[in-house]
């Protein structure tokens, strides 16, 4: 199960005007707890006016190698969002030295390493969990491939700069760096503009052979991963083979399809070996249910995004409000996200421990 640990900031490194790196220290007998595979995330939380927040954020730093010990740092990438309560705290008020609240790390949108050659398209913050997939790839698998396609709005809003150049200056037989600015032009590269679908469908077989890619990582905002997905699937790439992570939903991005609730209904949860039946309340989320009876239930973004509330489904049946975590295999096996199901059935069993 997931749990929090205080951890203390060592390190906050300014990467854009609006984007900031912090690096946790991690003491010894909490490396094992805090060993990750790349690409996946950490959440944080802090008490706000008596309020519990929390943000998940991916880990950029490389995964540690499975023979040795579990990482002495972890390092996260914050980017600010208008009226973000969490990311505000982060650029203006974390200094080296506090401690924050950690949970261990959770995700899976990850690759283990493995000969083969590799591919990301990411925009704006979605390098974060891409440049420890890359970092750790190269680093693993002399027999690796990895090309990058990253788009960010202008030269200096770009998160990462110096550790993506110093990774293709480490593996440039290797490592395929494209980059694509949408609101400014490069002296050299591709023009200015936004990946969209059709100008992936057209760029990515000149870039490289589409057909031999092992694995497909897309992530950042909605709108690109939506659309390199249907660029890749238009070039004839097989849905496993495409990894989604999604940044920066909107609000009111996939409403829900209208079911009929149950007049009554209860739910029954197994979290941490332990189970419990209770009522769900008019509205409640199953996720909110469980957390008024047992507060240790594993969430982060509440958004239907993160998949840190990921359950399985052991009987009855659920609606989702939406679905930004979740990969169709894991849906047709039975995996739900609790944060955004309500019962349709009136007796629905859930096991957070699969």
């Amino acid at each position: 199960m997931a749990r929090f640990h205080p951890l203390p900031v060592a390190a906050v490194d300014r990467l854009t005007d609006d984007s900031v790196a912090l690096t946790f220290t991690v003491p010894p007998e909490l490396r094992e707890e805090y060993r990750h595979s790349p690409g996946q995330h950490l959440a944080l939380r802090r008490l706000a006016d008596g309020t519990e927040i929390r943000r998940t954020y991916s880990i950029c730093s490389p995964a540690p190698d499975p023979a040795g010990e579990g990482p002495g740092t972890l390092r996260v990438g914050v980017r600010l969002v208008e009226g973000g309560a969490f990311s505000t705290y982060a650029l203006k008020e974390i200094t080296v030295g506090d401690e924050l609240e950690v949970m261990t790390p959770a995700g899976r949108f990850t690759l283990e390493p493995a000969p083969g050659l590799y591919a990301a398209i990411v925009g704006g913050s979605g390098i974060t969990p891409v440049l420890s997939i890359a970092s750790t790839l190269l680093a693993r698998e002399p027999e690796a491939r990895f090309c990058l396609i990253r788009s960010d709005r202008t030269a200096a809003s770009t998160m990462f700069l110096e550790e993506v150049a110093d990774l293709k200056d480490r593996y440039p037989q290797r490592l395929q760096l494209v980059t694509v600015l949408s609101r400014e032009e490069q002296q050299a590269g591709l023009p200015s503009g936004r990946l969209d679908r059709e100008r992936l469908t057209a760029l990515l077989p000149a870039l490289l052979p589409v057909d031999q890619v092992a694995g497909w990582f897309l992530c950042g905002p909605l709108g690109l991963v939506q659309g390199a997905e249907k660029a890749l699937r238009e070039l004839g790439v097989n849905r496993a083979h495409i990894h989604e992570e999604i940044f920066h939903v909107d609000a009111g991005a996939a409403p829900a399809t209208a079911v009929p609730a149950p007049a009554h209904s209860t739910v029954t949860a197994r979290l941490d070996g332990r189970g419990g039946t209770w009522p769900v309340q008019d509205g409640e989320s199953l996720l909110e249910t469980v957390l008024r009876n047992r507060p240790d239930a594993p969430y982060a973004c509440k958004g239907g995004v993160c998949g840190t509330c990921r359950a399985f489904l052991v009987a009855g049946e659920v609606r989702m409000d939406r679905n930004f975590a979740l990969e169709a295999e894991e849906t047709e096996a039975g995996y739900v996200l609790a944060c955004q199901s309500h019962p349709v059935t009136e007796k629905v069993e859930l096991d957070f421990d699969r």
